[in-house]
């Protein structure tokens, strides 16, 4: 079991960025980590996945170029950062948590740990 939450959001203009942060408590060794978004209305959607070790990531389509996912596992952390943010990335925001990167990227919302989400609103 592991215990998420989210920081860092609020509001900001198109164009500017936002560093999300995650911090984990619990059974973290060796597991992947992740983000994901949900806007009103829509469902929750994959957004960044990392690996315990950093080497590898993975990102929606829709991000790459401008988010980047990291982690500090000496402080059970992950961050999301998010630059030239548009205003369609507007969401809640959530962590999640995995044995693989591809266990976090296909985690469905009723299974797994996940936090209380941050919410991000980019204005135009």
């Amino acid at each position: 079991q592991v215990q998420l939450v989210e920081s860092g959001g609020g509001l900001v203009q198109a164009g500017d960025s936002l560093r999300l942060s995650c911090s984990a408590r619990g059974r973290t060794f060796g597991y992947a980590m992740g983000w994901f978004r949900q806007a009103p209305g829509k469902e929750r959607e994959f957004v960044a996945a990392i690996n315990y070790s950093g080497g590898t990531t993975r990102y929606v389509d829709s991000v790459k170029g401008r988010f980047t996912i990291s982690r500090d596992n000496a402080k059970n952390t992950n961050y999301l950062q998010m630059n030239s943010l548009k205003p369609e990335d507007t969401a809640v925001y959530y962590c999640t948590s995995g044995s693989t990167v591809d266990t976090v990227a296909t985690m469905r919302p009723q299974f797994g740990s996940w936090g209380q989400g941050t919410q991000v609103t980019v204005s135009s």
